[in-house]
C-alpha cells in the first residue's frame, strides 16, 4: 500500500545522512593523546557533526521532489523539514548516531501528521435512524465505499437501507440495486431525474417506519467546480441534516485531494474521508497529505473490491510501515 512511499523516506533519510555527514574516502589517523582537552576536542572533530539550519534548507531542495513524486503535499513536505531542523540544528551529533536520529525524528513527525481528529462511529449510531451522506467526484468509488460501510454496519447488528440519491448517472440505481441484493438490503428510489433530496427524505421516513437504524445515502458524482450540482447537494444537506457527510476520495488523484476536500467543504461541510483504492496505489503521499493538511476524520480506508476490503484508519500502523 505504501512501498513507494516508504522507499522515498528512506531515499530522503539516506540522501540528508550523507549530505550532513558524507562519508571519508580514507580513515583519518587519531592523534596521539598530548592533552585530553586536546584531544577530546580533535575527537569531537572526527565523530561528531554540528547542522546548520541553511544545510537543511539545502538539502530539502534537492530532496524536495523526491516527496512530491510520492504525493506528499508541500505543507506536509515543510512540516517534516522544520521538525527535522527542531531536532538537529545547532546540535552536536554523534555521526554513528545520525541515521538513526533523523529516522527517529521522521517516525515521531509522521505520527504527528497522520493523527487526525477521530469520530466514535458508534456513538453516532445511537441515534436512530442515522443518515450518513456519501459526497465525491465522479469514479471515486462512493456507490461501492457505501456497500463496504453496509457490510461493516451488518457485522455490528446493525440494519441499514439504500437512498438512491444519484437519479442522474446512467445505471446508478441498477448498481446501488445490485448491491443490496447481494447485502440484503433495501434501496429506496425515484425515477432517474428525481430530486436527491426528496429521495433521501424518502428514505429516512422508511428507515423510522420500519425501525431501521442507519440510512446510507448515494449522491452524482460531481466536480467543485459545478456550481448547479453543487448547489443540488447543497439542497440535500439543508433538507436532509445529515448526521455525517462522507466524502469519498480516490487515492490515486493525489495532491488534487486538497483541493477537492476543501471545496466541498466550503459548500457543504465534510464530516470524515474514506479514501478509497489504496490497494492501487503505492504511494502513499495523498493519505499523509489528507491527514495533515485537511485535519479531517479518516473513517476507513478501501484496500480492495470485496466487501471485507475495508481497513479501519489507524494512524500508527501507518506510520510504522512507513518507517
Amino acid at each position: 500500500m505504501f512501498d513507494f512511499l516508504k522507499k522515498k523516506l528512506n531515499e530522503v533519510v539516506k540522501k540528508v545522512t550523507d549530505k550532513v555527514a558524507p562519508k571519508e574516502k580514507e580513515k583519518k589517523a587519531k592523534p596521539k593523546k598530548e592533552k585530553e582537552t586536546f584531544t577530546s576536542k580533535i575527537v569531537k572533530a572526527f565523530t561528531e557533526i554540528n547542522v546548520s539550519s541553511e544545510k537543511v534548507d539545502e538539502i530539502f531542495q534537492e530532496i524536495e521532489i523526491d516527496l512530491l513524486e510520492a504525493d506528499v503535499a508541500v505543507e506536509a513536505i515543510d512540516k517534516i523539514k522544520e521538525d527535522l531542523k527542531k531536532e538537529i540544528v545547532g546540535k552536536s551529533i554523534k555521526k554513528s548516531e545520525l541515521e538513526k536520529q533523523i529516522r527517529n525524528v521522521f517516525k515521531k513527525t509522521l505520527n504527528e501528521m497522520l493523527d487526525v481528529p477521530k469520530i466514535d462511529l458508534m456513538k453516532k449510531l445511537e441515534k436512530r435512524p442515522t443518515l450518513f451522506v456519501f459526497l465525491g467526484f465522479n469514479g471515486s468509488g462512493k456507490t461501492t465505499t457505501m456497500a463496504k460501510i453496509a457490510y461493516w454496519l451488518q457485522s455490528k447488528k446493525l440494519s441499514c437501507v439504500f437512498a438512491a440519491g444519484d437519479s442522474f448517472r446512467a445505471a446508478s440505481i441498477e448498481q446501488l440495486e445490485e448491491h443490496g441484493k447481494k447485502l440484503n438490503v433495501n434501496v429506496i428510489k425515484h425515477q432517474y431525474g428525481a430530486d436527491p433530496a426528496a429521495v433521501i427524505f424518502d428514505a429516512v421516513k422508511y428507515a423510522q417506519a420500519k425501525k431501521i437504524d442507519v440510512v446510507l445515502a448515494d449522491t452524482a458524482g460531481r466536480t467543485h467546480t459545478n456550481k448547479n450540482l453543487m448547489d443540488q447537494l447543497e439542497k440535500i444537506v439543508r433538507v436532509n441534516k445529515p448526521d455525517l457527510k462522507i466524502l469519498v476520495i480516490d487515492s490515486m488523484t493525489g495532491n488534487d485531494i486538497i483541493n477537492q476536500c476543501r471545496m466541498f467543504d466550503q459548500a457543504v461541510g465534510v464530516d470524515a474521508l474514506v479514501l478509497t483504492k489504496t490497494d492501487v496505489s503505492n504511494k502513499g503521499g495523498s493519505i499523509l497529505s489528507a491527514a495533515y493538511v485537511l485535519k479531517k476524520p479518516i473513517l476507513f480506508l478501501g484496500t480492495g473490491q470485496s466487501y471485507k476490503d475495508l481497513h479501519e484508519y489507524d494512524p500508527r500502523e501507518i506510520a510504522e510501515k512507513l518507517i
